[in-house]
C-alpha cells in the first residue's frame, strides 16, 4: 500500500510541465506566462493632456484667485484627430482635448471648469504647477521595464498592458488537454427517462467541471462501457488528443478490473491501493506520452482523488509555480474515529475569520459521505495517518475548496 504523498509524488512525476509556446493575445487568456515580458515603448509615448482644458505655462496662473482672475491670450483651439502643432507661450494658452499631445512650450493644463472657456482670451482662478493634468511621457510605462513576470496567470487586464506595451503574442505554457471518461455498463447519461439498472454518470461532468477551474482545456469524451474491445479502442483513440487522459471506474473486482486487464500489459500505468479515505486503488503512468490517470468510480471518492493528486498535476502541466489549494487550521465541532494508517479527506464546511477563529464541522457521516452532503462542502479535513482519535475542539488542517 502506498501514502498519499508517495502517490502524489508519483502523479507529479509524470506530469511534466508542457513546453511553452507562442500565442496571440487571445489564445494566451487563462494560460501562465512562462518568461518575463518587457514593454516595447514607452507609454504614453509623449506628454499628454490629463483633462479637457487651456494648455499653459504654470508660472503664468501665480497669483490668480476668484477675486483676481488671470487673462491668457488664446493661440489656437486643438481637437483630437487635427494634425495642427500649436506651441504656448509667456501670457498665452492653448485650448485642448482630454488625451492629447501637450502642446510645445506648455507644462501645465488648467481644467475647463475653472475658466470662463474664452475663445480668444481666457479667464483663470486657479494656480497650477508645472506637471498639473499632465500625464507624463513614461508614466504609465517604460520602454525596457519589465510589465509582467514568469508565471502570471493572463486575465483581461493583463491582454490591456501587454497590447499596450506593442504585444501581439506571448510566450505561455498551454493549458492541458484533458480527455474525461467514465467506465461502467451500469451509466446514463443525464436527461434519459430513469430505471432501476442504470445510475446517471455524474464523473465525467464533475471531473470535466473540476478540470477547467484547475486551468484545463477539456474535452468530455463520456460513457464508455465495460468492454475490453470497446474500452481499448476509446482508450487509443483519444490518447493522440490528450496531454492527460482521466478515467473514472473499471477498477472494480466485480467488473473484471477492466482498465487493469488493457493497461497493465502495456506496461506504461501501474495501479496501486493508496492509503486514501476514503479511495481504493488508482492507476497513474505514461502511454504513448500520455499521461494516464485512473480514478475510483464513486463520484465523492473520483471527486476527492482528483483533488489530492489530478488538479495539483494539471497545474504543474500548465506551469503553475503555486499547486496546491490553499488550507487553514480549524477547531471541529465533531469528534469521531479514523482509521488507523490512513489519511482521511472529510468534507466539511468551515466557517468562522482571523480574528474569531475558524471552526469546521464534517457533512453527514465521516465514513461514508453522500453525494448531497458532499455538494455542500466548502473545505476537506485532513486526518493524518497516524491520528485516530478526531475530538471536539481539535484543531485540523482544512483544504479550502470554494474561491
Amino acid at each position: 500500500m502506498k501514502t498519499v504523498a508517495e502517490h502524489k509524488a508519483m502523479c507529479l512525476s509524470v506530469a511534466k510541465a508542457l513546453p511553452p509556446y507562442s500565442v496571440t493575445l487571445s489564445g494566451a487568456v487563462g494560460c501562465i506566462l512562462a518568461q518575463d515580458v518587457y514593454s516595447r515603448i514607452d507609454v504614453p509615448a509623449t506628454d499628454l493632456v490629463a483633462c479637457d482644458g487651456y494648455a499653459v505655462i504654470a508660472a503664468d496662473t501665480y497669483g490668480a484667485s476668484v477675486l483676481n482672475p488671470v487673462e491668457l491670450q488664446v493661440l489656437a483651439e486643438l481637437r483630437p484627430g487635427v494634425l495642427d502643432i500649436a506651441s504656448v507661450v509667456n501670457g498665452s494658452a492653448v485650448k485642448v482635448t482630454r488625451g492629447m499631445p501637450l502642446p510645445i512650450g506648455a507644462d501645465a493644463v488648467i481644467p475647463l471648469s475653472y475658466t470662463d472657456q474664452g475663445t480668444v482670451s481666457v479667464r483663470s482662478t486657479l494656480v497650477v504647477n508645472a506637471g498639473d493634468n499632465i500625464n507624463a511621457k513614461a508614466q504609465d510605462l517604460a520602454a525596457g521595464t519589465v510589465i509582467l513576470t514568469a508565471g502570471t496567470r493572463i486575465f483581461s487586464r493583463h491582454i490591456a498592458v501587454l497590447a499596450a506595451a506593442g504585444h501581439d503574442t506571448v510566450l505561455v505554457h498551454p493549458k492541458p488537454r484533458v480527455v474525461i471518461m467514465a467506465i461502467g455498463n451500469e451509466l446514463q447519461a443525464p436527461g434519459l427517462r430513469a430505471t432501476s439498472d442504470k445510475v446517471y454518470d455524474a464523473n465525467s461532468h464533475a471531473l470535466a467541471a473540476a478540470a477547467r477551474d484547475a486551468g484545463a482545456d477539456v474535452f468530455r469524451f463520456g460513457i464508455v462501457p465495460d468492454d475490453i474491445a470497446v474500452l481499448r479502442e476509446s482508450l487509443q483513440d483519444q490518447l493522440v488528443r490528450a496531454d492527460i487522459l482521466l478515467t473514472a471506474g473499471g477498477l472494480s473486482a466485480d467488473t473484471g478490473n477492466t482498465l487493469k486487464e488493457i493497461l497493465q500489459p502495456l506496461g506504461g500505468v501501474r495501479f496501486d491501493t493508496v492509503a486514501l479515505a476514503p479511495g481504493m486503488q488508482i492507476g497513474v503512468g505514461v502511454l504513448d506520452k500520455t499521461t494516464i490517470i485512473c480514478l475510483p468510480g464513486t463520484p465523492t471518492e473520483a471527486l476527492i482523488c482528483f483533488e489530492v493528486f489530478v488538479r495539483p498535476a494539471l497545474r504543474q502541466m500548465a506551469g503553475y509555480t503555486h499547486l496546491e489549494r490553499r488550507t487553514l487550521r480549524a477547531a471541529s465541532r465533531k469528534g469521531w474515529y479514523s482509521p488507523p494508517g490512513y489519511r482521511q479527506y472529510v468534507p466539511a464546511r468551515a466557517s468562522g475569520t482571523s480574528k474569531t477563529g475558524y471552526f469546521v464541522e464534517p457533512l453527514g457521516e465521516t465514513g461514508n459521505t453522500l453525494l448531497s452532503h458532499f455538494s455542500q462542502a466548502n473545505c476537506f479535513m485532513v486526518i493524518p495517518e497516524d491520528t485516530t482519535v478526531v475530538k471536539i475542539g481539535d484543531s485540523v488542517e482544512c483544504i479550502a475548496v470554494d474561491r
